[in-house]
């Protein structure tokens, strides 16, 4: 049996439904994220700018001198294609970062037995310097969407990726050359704050995902209406993509959601204390957020639902707890609710159209 049909069906053992196998040969899409990166869309992801990391980027061979072949692979995680959720469904259960890893090092493990040797290897999780979908889309896993995210034609996109850089030489899969998007444009229509570009790049300073996650200070004004009642990440832009009619419903067992995460009551959530936040969460992306921007995007969904049950709560957050961060934008959401906020007939259309647009989901 080849080599590279026993490691894919290894993979499938350890949970990855989707496997490629390609060349370290620089991404594509290369120059169009330095590109990206010049124009500043990527926020306050100062990381991303490093001058090692972009050589590592344009050579994998800079992460591991020995690489011949680079193994992609594809965990599925649960889908929100019913529009459920306050949090996005990758966050429901554990955290990748921590899952996928054990994974591929069990599949290392049997790498090393079959060949009867050590194998220099590097894996990353959305955890290195690599164009994570040029490599998925070159080891024929699928295409890159106009919502940025990699789409099988059989699974959708809810699913994780990683890579496996081996000192092994692998026949590559022929590349995902097709695009199925056509002239579809549900992702760009339907996200509330206009990220998603026509170059099909985002604009991360204006994304959901970004503003409740990587957005470590306030939130601007203009775009808190917009994220409606998403407290972290935001999955608008693949609940109404249409390949994803294909996605299961449930992934990977590991990312099943956990009690009270999947639509946390938001009210309560606010008088979590820090002890009670890192132990509701333990194991989990929310805590990537820490308590006061998980507490800060939980203020503002309050502020959009429009219900005036929640001000008495909000006032007190606003007057006694200790972070400023989240008192402020406590305020901000009391103002909202007791209409002290400019153009709230503007507001209410907005949070309609958001709850409309998430809910569309089947094809025309």
């Amino acid at each position: 049996m080849l080599l590279e049909q026993v490691l894919k069906e290894e993979a499938a053992r350890q949970g990855f439904t989707l496997a490629g196998i390609t060349t370290h040969d620089p991404p594509e899409h290369l120059t169009a994220f330095e590109q990206w990166l010049q124009a500043g869309r990527h926020g306050e992801m100062a990381y991303l700018e490093r001058e090692s990391t972009r050589r590592q980027r344009a050579d994998p061979r800079q992460l591991l001198p020995e690489c011949e072949a680079i193994l992609v692979l594809g965990m599925p995680y649960y889908s929100s294609k019913q529009g459920i959720g306050r949090i996005a469904s990758y966050a429901w259960g554990e955290d990748y970062h921590h899952v996928v890893p054990e994974r591929i090092g069990a599949l290392v493990a049997f790498l090393e037995t079959w060949l009867g040797r050590p194998v220099p290897h590097r894996w990353y999780t959305d955890s290195g310097p690599l164009l994570e979908r040029d490599l998925a889309q070159r080891a024929g896993l699928g295409w890159i969407g106009k919502n940025t995210c990699l789409i099988n034609p059989r699974q959708g996109s809810y699913f994780f990726l990683a890579e496996l850089l081996l000192d092994v030489a692998l026949q590559p899969d022929p590349p995902f050359t097709a695009d199925h998007c056509g002239a579809c444009r549900r992702c760009i229509d339907a996200c509330p704050t206009g990220c998603i570009r026509p170059d099909r790049t985002l604009d991360a300073r204006q994304c959901i995902s970004y503003l409740t996650i990587e957005q470590k200070g306030d939130i601007p004004p203009e775009l808190r209406p917009r994220l409606g009642n998403w407290v972290f990440g935001c999955d608008i832009c693949q609940q109404v993509c249409p390949w994803n009619r294909f996605a299961p419903e449930q992934g990977d067992s590991a990312f099943a959601p956990r009690p009270g995460v999947l639509a946390p009551e938001l009210t309560a959530e606010l008088g979590l204390s820090e002890a009670e936040f890192k132990r509701k969460f333990a194991g989990s992306p929310v805590l990537r957020a820490k308590r006061r921007g998980y507490l800060r995007n939980v203020a503002v969904a309050l502020g959009n639902l429009g219900d005036a049950a929640a001000v008495t709560v909000l006032e007190q957050v606003r007057d006694e707890e200790p972070e400023l961060l989240v008192r402020e934008h406590a305020a901000w959401a009391v103002e909202v609710l007791r209409g002290d906020v400019k153009d709230p007939p503007q507001r209410r259309r907005d949070r309609r159209d958001i709850e409309k647009r998430a809910s569309t989901t089947e094809l025309s």
